[in-house]
Order: C-alpha cells, then structure tokens, then sequence
C-alpha cells in the first residue's frame, strides 16, 4: 500500500493531476457537508442547554463522513458509531431519530422501513463485528449488498478490531471498514495507540488490502470508498480504508481539550478545512456566492429546526410504554418489574 494519502482536491481547492469534477456532484457534496456542520452545531448547543445527553461533535470530519457514504446504494448498510450523525443522515437516518438518541428515547433507535443503518454504537469498536455479519448474511443470501462500518483510530485498539477484520478477511465477506482517524481517543494521542506507521497498513496481517486518503478531501473519500464497494459487490471481499481528518472540538461536550490539545495543533487542520476548499473550487467554477451559501443555509437550518421541534413534541414513554418498546415477551421477573414501575409512576 501506499504510504502517502490518496487526494483528488488540495486545500487550496485545486484538483491534483486529474480532470475536474462534476459540478453538480460537488455543489450536492458541498451542501450535504453544510447541513452536516449546522446539525453538528445545534445539537452542541442544545446540549449546553440541557436539552441532550453528551453529545460528540464532529465537525472537521464532514468530508469523511459524507464522502464515505455517498457510494452506496440504499441496500448496502451503514453500522456506525456515536460520532457518525452525517453519515447516518445521509444514508437515510432521520435527524429526529438521532435527536432522540441523545434524548435518551429509545424510539431514536427505530429508523424508517427500508433504512439499512443500525443504530449508533455507543460501545467503542463493538458494532465492527455487527457489521461483519450483517455482510455475511448479504453474501449467504447473495443480495450483493455491502456493509460499510466506520470507526475511530482509538477503536483499532479494541480486540474487536482485529476480530472483526479477522473473520472478513478468512470469509472473504463485503465488508468495508473505514477508520476516521482524527489523532486522538479522547486524550490519547495516535501516537500511543500503535507503533504501526500507519492503520491502514494493519490490513496487510489480515490478508486485504489497506488504503491511506486524505480524509478532509471529500471527492478522494468517495473515490477510495467506491473502489472498496466495488471490490465487495464483486466479491473480492473487504478493504481497510484509513481517512486522515481532525475533530476540531473536544470528543464530546464532557471533554475540554484545553488540557491535552495545543492550539497550534487545531489551527494547522483548520487551514485544510473540508468544507472550505470545496466552497473555493465551486467558487472558481461560478457554482457559489454568498446568495447561494445563504440559500443552503436556510433550507438546512429549516430542516433541521423542524425535526428539533418533532422530537420535543414527542410525548414521553410510559413507564409501562419503556418495557414494552424494549421486550417483546419479557420473562416473568420483568413482567413484575414493569408493574412496579407503572404502579410507583401513579
């Protein structure tokens, strides 16, 4: 593999030795990553409001995430983690749902029929192995579907990583796994994580191909992503993709990377911001101006305002109501549980 990462769009927004993209794919790319870092930053400050759980927040990684989803097709499944809202969004999970989620509602967790994308892994790297499956099953059924997991560098540190790559790569399952590398598991820096030099290169031990992009170049995502669908849908099996990106705010709103962090550190990923070198080349090409961005703007604040509203609307759960949306037929001991609750909540 190679050790420099794959780029199509320089930070300058300048394409490098290719031809120029489409402008209505990127000008699509663009406005979903805009909608991506609005929602990243309501849902923050709903959180300083008290109106959410602890939030991760995401922004800095938009192209990644936008990038690694645009390839599939609507039968081929996301399984992602608590970082992954813009991902999950585009692949058809309902800004209301994921609202819920961090209102602690389990409705959140109940995506629309048709919609393959579970729910957001809470445990870190445990949801690989679901995705693993979910592939096999698409490869016994012979649906040619492709299961898509993304995680973090800190969660190739879990044995589940190596597990779940184990097992892809013996039976040869359509699996992509996608690692957003943003430099830190919290307050552990990638350099304790491994002293491999990279984690791409980590796929090698499982006998399938490793891939380093640019993870903050949303056209080189999508590319790399695509060329690893392609090979699942084939049946040549999975690929190890590692996307170099930053989170530019602390792992979640319970983090203050004031005290791990150097500034100088933000301030140089900062320079090679997703969203703006796209905004520079759309600019050259005449497909942006401030009406536009403003127009963009609008209409995703709007969507997203509504499915705020939605949310908040919802009446909360019975405590009846709570076992009910867990258990299906819940054991005896539970069925006295729920009683309980329901008679102490009167």
């Amino acid at each position: 593999m190679s050790l420099e990462p794959r780029q199509v769009l320089a930070a300058d927004g300048t394409v490098i030795d290719r031809r120029e993209p489409d402008v209505s794919t990127l000008a699509t790319m663009y406005a979903a990553m805009t909608e991506a870092r609005l929602y990243d930053r309501k849902a923050s400050a709903l959180q300083r409001q008290g109106r959410l759980a602890t939030y991760a927040p995401y922004e800095g990684q938009e192209a990644s995430q936008v990038g690694a989803v645009a390839p599939l097709a609507p039968e081929d499944w996301l399984v992602a983690s608590y970082r992954d809202a813009a991902a999950m969004h585009l692949h058809g999970y309902p800004w209301k749902n994921l609202l819920l989620t961090r209102m602690g509602d389990e409705r959140g967790g109940h995506p629309p029929e048709g919609v393959n994308v579970t729910p957001p892994s809470i445990t870190v790297g445990g949801h690989m192995i679901h995705a693993v499956g979910i592939a096999w099953a698409e490869k016994l059924k012979g649906t040619g579907a492709v299961a898509l997991t993304m995680f973090g560098d800190g969660a190739t540190s879990e044995g589940d990583f190596h597990e779940a790559m184990n097992f892809a790569g013996v039976y040869h399952v359509p699996t992509v796994f996608f690692c957003q590398n943003n430099g830190w598991a919290i307050s552990m820096p990638r350099s304790r994580q491994t002293a491999s030099r990279t984690i791409a290169q980590k796929a090698d031990a499982y006998g399938l191909p490793g891939v380093l992009v640019d993870g903050n170049d949303v056209l080189a995502v999508a590319e790399v992503v695509a060329e690893a669908v392609d090979r699942a849908r084939a049946g040549e099996g999975p690929t190890l993709i590692e996307a170099l990106t930053y989170r530019v705010q602390g792992h979640t709103t319970a983090d203050d990377d004031r005290r791990y962090r150097a500034r100088e550190e933000a301030a140089g990923w900062l320079a090679r911001d997703p969203l703006e070198r796209v905004r520079l080349w759309l600019e050259r090409h005449g497909a942006w101006d401030e009406a536009r961005q403003s127009g963009i703007e609008a209409e995703a604040s709007r969507r997203i305002e509504a499915a705020v509203a939605e949310a908040e609307a919802l009446e909360s759960l019975s405590a009846g109501e709570i076992f009910d949306a867990m258990f299906d037929e819940p054991t005896a001991p539970l069925a006295v549980q729920r009683h309980r609750a329901e008679r102490s909540a009167r």
